[in-house]
């Protein structure tokens, strides 16, 4: 089991060039933790590539269907009170984004505060130096 960042589920749902990569390391461990947002975010990346001309209407359509599988499949973090406290202390601790700080704080939740036994598989360099210095084995996928 893997906590999985949007950075690192876009490339299985897109063909990017670290798309092998990601399908290799899922395929070795299918079982995906994923933050209540995740979804949000990874739509939002397909949108982009969509309206820049980099992903065609038919493409954007299954990439979709695939995230709509992936979620339904993954164990999800779901937003609580905790989560969010402990995302005000990454922002004042990291060089962090809200929502990154919302996925790492997601992650250390899903690991009940012990990141050396959950794997962090992340493509954003800056959430993960962040995961990294809070503990977590970083999977650049």
């Amino acid at each position: 089991m893997r906590f999985w960042d949007s950075s690192a589920l876009v490339p299985l749902l897109v063909d990017e060039p670290k798309t092998r990569l990601a399908l290799d390391l899922y395929r070795a461990d299918p079982e995906v933790v994923a933050w209540w947002a995740t979804p949000v975010e990874c739509v939002s990346a397909i949108g982009r590539l969509e309206r820049g001309g980099r992903l065609e209407l038919p493409a954007a359509t299954e990439s979709l269907a695939r995230l709509n599988e992936l979620v339904q499949a993954w164990h999800e973090v779901l937003p609580s009170e905790r989560i969010r406290e402990t995302a005000w202390r990454l922002l004042r601790t990291h060089d962090l984004r809200a929502a990154d700080a919302l996925q790492l704080s997601a992650a250390l939740h899903a690991c009940d505060n012990r990141p050396a036994v959950l794997d962090f598989v992340c493509l954003d360099a800056r959430l993960g130096a962040a995961a990294r210095r809070e503990g977590f084995v970083l999977v650049d996928a």
